[in-house]
């Protein structure tokens, strides 16, 4: 299942590359062929925190996610790009299963743009803050 989509840059074509159909349900593709950027945006791990850095919405994995994708896509919007021009998307979270429940918040945001990034959902054991369940980094090119 190979298909055609068209990104943000108007001369931009992306090849969905999706030797299987499994991936779609979680809205991403398994792989991506893009022309080369001019322009690539390496984006820290974003987790579910205020202007301040203060954790929000301790205890609630999908109002986590939601914000992060938030506040990822500040940082995605503030480069000048959008979610279209994520190359890959790393979740990282210390509860896969409540992740899972929950992973309508990732692409109910993602599919907004048209967006199926390649993505790798990572269980570890700890984050960076007590009672942070979710962490979000991405590479983004234009």
């Amino acid at each position: 299942m190979n298909d055609t989509i068209t990104t943000t840059a108007a001369t931009t074509t992306t090849v969905r590359v999706n030797p299987t159909t499994w991936s779609t349900a979680y809205g991403f593709d398994q792989g991506q062929l893009r022309p080369m950027p001019q322009r690539w945006l390496t984006v820290a791990g974003q987790g579910p925190v205020d202007e301040a850095g203060a954790l929000l919405h301790e205890g609630d994995v999908c109002a986590q996610l939601s914000l992060t994708m938030r506040n990822v896509e500040s940082v995605l919007t503030a480069a000048g790009m959008g979610y279209p021009d994520v190359l890959r998307m790393t979740v990282y979270t210390t509860d896969v299963d409540a992740t899972l429940a929950s992973y309508a918040a990732i692409t109910e945001r993602l599919e907004l743009s048209g967006a199926t990034p390649p993505t790798t959902l990572i269980g570890v054991s700890r984050l960076a803050q007590p009672g942070m369940a979710v962490e979000i980094e991405v590479t983004a090119a234009r």
